[in-house]
Protein backbone atom coordinates (compact mmCIF):
# COMPACT_ATOMS: atom_id res chain seq x y z
CA UNK A 1 0.00 0.00 0.00
CA UNK A 2 1.13 3.72 -1.02
CA UNK A 3 1.96 6.23 1.45
CA UNK A 4 -1.03 8.48 -0.04
CA UNK A 5 -3.52 5.29 -1.34
CA UNK A 6 -7.29 5.80 0.41
CA UNK A 7 -8.82 2.72 2.48
CA UNK A 8 -11.79 0.75 0.91
CA UNK A 9 -15.22 2.20 2.15
CA UNK A 10 -16.98 -0.09 4.50
CA UNK A 11 -19.97 -2.37 2.56
CA UNK A 12 -23.07 -0.33 3.90
CA UNK A 13 -25.27 -1.57 6.88
CA UNK A 14 -28.69 -2.16 4.80
CA UNK A 15 -31.62 -4.04 6.10
CA UNK A 16 -34.53 -5.17 3.30
CA UNK A 17 -37.95 -5.31 4.20
CA UNK A 18 -40.30 -7.01 1.24
CA UNK A 19 -43.72 -6.21 1.41
CA UNK A 20 -46.63 -8.93 0.13
CA UNK A 21 -48.16 -8.21 -2.74
CA UNK A 22 -51.53 -8.64 -4.99
CA UNK A 23 -52.36 -8.96 -8.41
CA UNK A 24 -53.10 -6.04 -11.13
CA UNK A 25 -56.98 -5.96 -10.90
CA UNK A 26 -56.89 -4.45 -14.84
CA UNK A 27 -54.12 -7.23 -15.10
CA UNK A 28 -56.56 -10.06 -14.44
CA UNK A 29 -59.11 -8.59 -16.50
CA UNK A 30 -57.57 -7.82 -19.56
CA UNK A 31 -55.92 -11.48 -19.65
CA UNK A 32 -57.06 -15.30 -21.18
CA UNK A 33 -55.54 -16.58 -17.99
CA UNK A 34 -54.53 -15.80 -14.42
CA UNK A 35 -50.49 -14.42 -14.20
CA UNK A 36 -48.96 -17.63 -12.72
CA UNK A 37 -47.81 -16.58 -8.70
CA UNK A 38 -48.25 -13.13 -6.73
CA UNK A 39 -46.08 -10.83 -7.35
CA UNK A 40 -43.94 -10.96 -4.51
CA UNK A 41 -43.62 -15.10 -5.47
CA UNK A 42 -42.73 -14.43 -8.46
CA UNK A 43 -39.67 -11.82 -7.18
CA UNK A 44 -38.72 -14.54 -5.06
CA UNK A 45 -39.09 -17.91 -6.94
CA UNK A 46 -38.77 -16.31 -10.39
CA UNK A 47 -41.04 -16.69 -13.36
CA UNK A 48 -41.63 -20.69 -13.30
CA UNK A 49 -42.40 -20.39 -10.11
CA UNK A 50 -41.52 -23.83 -8.24
CA UNK A 51 -43.26 -22.94 -5.28
CA UNK A 52 -44.03 -27.07 -4.10
CA UNK A 53 -40.53 -27.71 -3.99
CA UNK A 54 -39.37 -24.87 -1.77
CA UNK A 55 -42.15 -25.40 0.79
CA UNK A 56 -41.28 -28.71 0.84
CA UNK A 57 -37.76 -28.24 1.33
CA UNK A 58 -38.59 -25.77 3.80
CA UNK A 59 -40.80 -28.19 6.44
CA UNK A 60 -39.18 -30.79 6.00
CA UNK A 61 -36.06 -32.87 7.09
CA UNK A 62 -35.46 -34.68 4.32
CA UNK A 63 -33.14 -34.43 1.06
CA UNK A 64 -35.38 -33.14 -2.31
CA UNK A 65 -34.39 -34.06 -5.16
CA UNK A 66 -33.61 -30.57 -7.40
CA UNK A 67 -34.73 -32.25 -10.39
CA UNK A 68 -37.96 -33.81 -9.66
CA UNK A 69 -40.88 -32.25 -10.36
CA UNK A 70 -43.11 -31.80 -7.03
CA UNK A 71 -46.53 -30.02 -6.32
CA UNK A 72 -48.61 -29.59 -3.48
CA UNK A 73 -52.39 -30.61 -2.50
CA UNK A 74 -54.42 -29.22 0.37
CA UNK A 75 -57.38 -29.32 1.79
CA UNK A 76 -59.83 -26.77 1.38
CA UNK A 77 -63.25 -24.93 1.94
CA UNK A 78 -64.84 -23.84 -1.38
CA UNK A 79 -68.07 -21.63 -0.26
CA UNK A 80 -71.03 -21.41 -2.39
CA UNK A 81 -72.69 -18.47 -3.41
CA UNK A 82 -75.95 -17.90 -5.32
CA UNK A 83 -73.98 -18.30 -9.05
CA UNK A 84 -70.31 -19.70 -8.36
CA UNK A 85 -67.81 -21.09 -5.56
CA UNK A 86 -65.57 -19.28 -3.86
CA UNK A 87 -62.21 -20.93 -2.41
CA UNK A 88 -61.44 -19.70 1.52
CA UNK A 89 -57.82 -19.32 2.87
CA UNK A 90 -56.04 -21.45 4.85
CA UNK A 91 -56.66 -19.39 7.89
CA UNK A 92 -60.48 -19.48 7.58
CA UNK A 93 -60.98 -22.91 8.01
CA UNK A 94 -58.91 -23.96 11.24
CA UNK A 95 -58.09 -27.14 9.79
CA UNK A 96 -56.56 -29.61 12.41
CA UNK A 97 -53.50 -31.81 12.07
CA UNK A 98 -55.33 -34.57 12.94
CA UNK A 99 -58.60 -33.63 10.72
CA UNK A 100 -55.94 -33.30 7.77
CA UNK A 101 -54.33 -36.76 8.28
CA UNK A 102 -57.62 -38.56 8.73
CA UNK A 103 -58.31 -36.89 5.14
CA UNK A 104 -55.59 -37.52 3.57
CA UNK A 105 -55.59 -41.47 4.49
CA UNK A 106 -59.39 -41.26 2.76
CA UNK A 107 -57.84 -39.98 -0.15
CA UNK A 108 -54.63 -41.37 -0.55
CA UNK A 109 -55.58 -44.83 -1.99
CA UNK A 110 -56.94 -42.39 -5.07
CA UNK A 111 -54.14 -39.66 -5.45
CA UNK A 112 -51.62 -42.18 -5.05
CA UNK A 113 -52.75 -43.81 -8.11
CA UNK A 114 -53.56 -41.24 -10.51
CA UNK A 115 -50.30 -39.91 -9.63
CA UNK A 116 -48.26 -42.63 -10.24
CA UNK A 117 -46.38 -42.18 -6.53
CA UNK A 118 -45.97 -42.20 -2.91
CA UNK A 119 -46.44 -38.76 -0.82
CA UNK A 120 -43.16 -37.56 0.04
CA UNK A 121 -44.36 -35.46 2.96
CA UNK A 122 -47.57 -34.16 4.35
CA UNK A 123 -48.97 -31.71 7.43
CA UNK A 124 -51.46 -29.87 8.43
CA UNK A 125 -51.52 -27.66 5.60
CA UNK A 126 -49.64 -29.47 2.96
CA UNK A 127 -49.63 -32.80 1.14
CA UNK A 128 -46.39 -32.99 -1.45
CA UNK A 129 -46.09 -35.73 -3.91
CA UNK A 130 -44.12 -35.91 -7.08
CA UNK A 131 -46.51 -34.21 -9.84
CA UNK A 132 -45.82 -37.61 -12.20
CA UNK A 133 -48.78 -37.27 -15.22
CA UNK A 134 -49.65 -33.36 -13.53
CA UNK A 135 -46.67 -32.00 -14.45
CA UNK A 136 -47.78 -29.73 -16.96
CA UNK A 137 -50.74 -28.17 -15.44
CA UNK A 138 -50.55 -24.62 -14.53
CA UNK A 139 -51.86 -23.95 -11.32
CA UNK A 140 -52.62 -21.29 -8.75
CA UNK A 141 -51.07 -21.05 -4.89
CA UNK A 142 -54.56 -21.16 -2.11
CA UNK A 143 -52.58 -17.45 -1.42
CA UNK A 144 -53.50 -16.25 -5.05
CA UNK A 145 -57.04 -17.59 -5.39
CA UNK A 146 -58.66 -17.68 -2.27
CA UNK A 147 -61.44 -15.21 -1.81
CA UNK A 148 -62.46 -15.05 -5.71
CA UNK A 149 -64.25 -17.27 -8.26
CA UNK A 150 -62.73 -20.35 -8.70
CA UNK A 151 -63.76 -21.10 -12.11
CA UNK A 152 -60.73 -18.08 -12.87
CA UNK A 153 -58.34 -20.08 -10.92
CA UNK A 154 -58.80 -23.83 -11.75
CA UNK A 155 -55.80 -25.56 -13.03
CA UNK A 156 -55.29 -25.31 -16.88
CA UNK A 157 -53.72 -27.71 -19.74
CA UNK A 158 -50.97 -26.31 -21.08
CA UNK A 159 -48.18 -28.33 -23.02
CA UNK A 160 -50.83 -31.47 -23.07
CA UNK A 161 -54.47 -31.32 -23.21
CA UNK A 162 -56.73 -33.96 -21.02
CA UNK A 163 -54.51 -32.71 -17.48
CA UNK A 164 -56.64 -30.48 -16.36
CA UNK A 165 -59.66 -32.56 -16.80
CA UNK A 166 -58.39 -35.41 -15.52
CA UNK A 167 -57.33 -33.51 -12.00
CA UNK A 168 -61.20 -32.27 -12.01
CA UNK A 169 -62.04 -35.80 -11.91
CA UNK A 170 -59.26 -37.02 -9.39
CA UNK A 171 -61.02 -34.03 -7.34
CA UNK A 172 -64.81 -35.09 -7.91
CA UNK A 173 -63.99 -38.36 -6.04
CA UNK A 174 -62.39 -37.16 -3.55
CA UNK A 175 -64.67 -34.58 -3.00
CA UNK A 176 -67.37 -36.99 -2.68
CA UNK A 177 -65.12 -39.31 -0.41
CA UNK A 178 -64.68 -36.41 2.28
CA UNK A 179 -68.81 -35.18 2.10
CA UNK A 180 -69.89 -38.37 3.56
CA UNK A 181 -66.83 -38.63 5.78
CA UNK A 182 -66.73 -38.29 9.87
CA UNK A 183 -64.24 -35.47 9.47
CA UNK A 184 -67.07 -32.69 8.27
CA UNK A 185 -69.60 -34.45 10.16
CA UNK A 186 -67.80 -33.76 13.30
CA UNK A 187 -66.73 -29.94 12.30
CA UNK A 188 -70.79 -29.47 11.23
CA UNK A 189 -71.48 -30.63 14.69
CA UNK A 190 -69.03 -27.79 15.69
CA UNK A 191 -69.86 -25.49 13.04
CA UNK A 192 -67.37 -24.95 11.21
CA UNK A 193 -66.78 -25.20 7.46
CA UNK A 194 -66.76 -28.58 5.61
CA UNK A 195 -63.30 -29.82 3.99
CA UNK A 196 -65.09 -30.26 0.60
CA UNK A 197 -62.65 -29.76 -1.58
CA UNK A 198 -58.70 -30.32 -2.75
CA UNK A 199 -56.25 -27.67 -4.76
CA UNK A 200 -53.41 -28.34 -6.32
CA UNK A 201 -50.22 -25.88 -6.77
CA UNK A 202 -46.73 -24.78 -6.59
CA UNK A 203 -45.79 -27.49 -9.33
CA UNK A 204 -42.22 -27.31 -10.17
CA UNK A 205 -38.59 -28.39 -9.31
CA UNK A 206 -35.79 -26.74 -7.46
CA UNK A 207 -33.96 -26.56 -9.82
CA UNK A 208 -35.97 -23.91 -11.46
CA UNK A 209 -35.94 -21.39 -8.85
CA UNK A 210 -34.59 -18.06 -9.77
CA UNK A 211 -34.09 -16.12 -6.61
CA UNK A 212 -32.69 -12.85 -7.23
CA UNK A 213 -29.39 -11.46 -6.22
CA UNK A 214 -30.32 -9.20 -3.54
CA UNK A 215 -31.46 -12.48 -1.56
CA UNK A 216 -28.73 -14.45 -2.63
CA UNK A 217 -26.21 -11.56 -1.15
CA UNK A 218 -28.24 -11.17 2.23
CA UNK A 219 -26.60 -12.15 5.39
CA UNK A 220 -30.00 -13.75 7.23
CA UNK A 221 -33.82 -14.66 5.96
CA UNK A 222 -35.81 -13.27 8.28
CA UNK A 223 -39.70 -13.99 8.56
CA UNK A 224 -42.43 -16.95 9.15
CA UNK A 225 -43.58 -17.89 5.90
CA UNK A 226 -42.35 -21.25 4.91
CA UNK A 227 -41.20 -19.68 1.82
CA UNK A 228 -38.63 -18.34 3.25
CA UNK A 229 -37.97 -21.41 5.53
CA UNK A 230 -37.33 -23.20 2.35
CA UNK A 231 -35.30 -20.73 0.40
CA UNK A 232 -32.48 -20.50 3.76
CA UNK A 233 -32.29 -24.13 2.90
CA UNK A 234 -31.76 -23.64 -0.66
CA UNK A 235 -28.98 -20.65 -0.42
CA UNK A 236 -27.88 -22.15 3.05
CA UNK A 237 -28.42 -18.52 4.83
CA UNK A 238 -29.37 -18.25 8.83
CA UNK A 239 -33.64 -18.06 8.91
CA UNK A 240 -34.70 -16.36 12.13
CA UNK A 241 -38.59 -15.98 12.78
CA UNK A 242 -38.54 -12.91 14.06
CA UNK A 243 -36.94 -9.40 13.66
CA UNK A 244 -34.52 -8.54 16.91
CA UNK A 245 -32.06 -5.82 17.16
CA UNK A 246 -29.20 -8.04 16.86
CA UNK A 247 -30.31 -9.96 13.42
CA UNK A 248 -30.28 -6.41 11.56
CA UNK A 249 -27.63 -6.29 9.07
CA UNK A 250 -27.52 -7.33 6.10
CA UNK A 251 -31.12 -9.31 6.91
CA UNK A 252 -33.66 -10.02 4.10
CA UNK A 253 -37.16 -9.73 6.11
CA UNK A 254 -40.96 -10.62 5.04
CA UNK A 255 -42.90 -9.96 7.79
CA UNK A 256 -46.62 -10.90 8.69
CA UNK A 257 -46.78 -7.03 10.52
CA UNK A 258 -43.88 -5.25 9.14
CA UNK A 259 -45.74 -1.33 10.60
CA UNK A 260 -44.73 -3.20 13.23
CA UNK A 261 -41.14 -3.03 12.27
CA UNK A 262 -41.33 0.09 11.02
CA UNK A 263 -40.03 2.34 14.35
CA UNK A 264 -37.78 -0.04 15.20
CA UNK A 265 -35.97 0.48 11.39
CA UNK A 266 -36.30 4.13 11.49
CA UNK A 267 -34.57 3.98 15.18
CA UNK A 268 -31.74 1.89 13.71
CA UNK A 269 -31.65 4.10 10.70
CA UNK A 270 -31.26 7.43 13.00
CA UNK A 271 -28.69 5.75 15.51
CA UNK A 272 -26.34 4.57 12.70
CA UNK A 273 -26.95 0.86 13.23
CA UNK A 274 -27.88 0.82 9.38
CA UNK A 275 -27.31 2.89 6.72
CA UNK A 276 -30.45 2.46 4.69
CA UNK A 277 -33.56 0.63 4.53
CA UNK A 278 -34.27 -1.08 1.42
CA UNK A 279 -38.28 -1.36 1.12
CA UNK A 280 -39.23 -3.91 -2.28
CA UNK A 281 -43.28 -3.52 -2.57
CA UNK A 282 -45.15 -4.21 -5.56
CA UNK A 283 -47.42 -1.21 -6.48
CA UNK A 284 -50.16 -2.51 -9.55
CA UNK A 285 -48.45 -5.59 -9.33
CA UNK A 286 -45.07 -4.39 -10.36
CA UNK A 287 -41.66 -4.34 -8.66
CA UNK A 288 -40.74 -1.32 -6.68
CA UNK A 289 -37.15 -0.83 -4.63
CA UNK A 290 -36.88 2.53 -2.26
CA UNK A 291 -33.90 2.90 -0.57
CA UNK A 292 -34.76 4.92 2.62
CA UNK A 293 -31.37 6.79 5.08
CA UNK A 294 -31.93 8.80 7.98
CA UNK A 295 -32.04 11.79 6.17
CA UNK A 296 -35.22 10.25 4.06
CA UNK A 297 -37.17 9.73 7.64
CA UNK A 298 -38.78 13.09 7.60
CA UNK A 299 -41.66 14.80 5.16
CA UNK A 300 -40.37 16.92 2.48
CA UNK A 301 -41.62 20.65 3.18
CA UNK A 302 -40.91 24.13 1.96
CA UNK A 303 -41.84 25.27 5.01
CA UNK A 304 -38.44 25.39 6.46
CA UNK A 305 -38.92 26.67 9.92
CA UNK A 306 -41.18 24.35 11.17
CA UNK A 307 -40.21 21.33 12.78
CA UNK A 308 -39.70 18.50 10.49
CA UNK A 309 -42.61 16.15 10.58
CA UNK A 310 -41.62 11.70 10.16
CA UNK A 311 -43.08 9.97 7.87
CA UNK A 312 -45.54 7.44 9.12
CA UNK A 313 -45.80 3.82 7.62
CA UNK A 314 -49.02 4.39 5.77
CA UNK A 315 -47.17 6.98 3.96
CA UNK A 316 -44.11 4.66 3.21
CA UNK A 317 -45.82 2.17 1.99
CA UNK A 318 -48.96 3.69 -0.12
CA UNK A 319 -48.42 2.33 -3.77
Amino acid sequence: MTANSTPPKAPLRRFTLMLSGEDALDELESRNSPHKGLPHERFLLGELLPLAPVLLLGQSAQAVNPNEVITCLQPVHLHATRDHLILMGQNQIDLTPEESAKLLQVALPFIEEDFQSSILFYNQHYWFIPAGPFSSLASYSVDQAHGRNIDWWMPRDTTEEGIAKRWRKLQNEIQMLWHIGPVNEERGQRGMPSINSIWISGIGKLNDVQAPALLKQSQRLIGSHPILAGLSKLLSLPHEIALDENNLLGAFAWLDQPQAAWPQLSAALHGKQLDEVVIIDFPMGKVRERIFTAKDLNKKSWAFWKKAEPLTWKEISQP
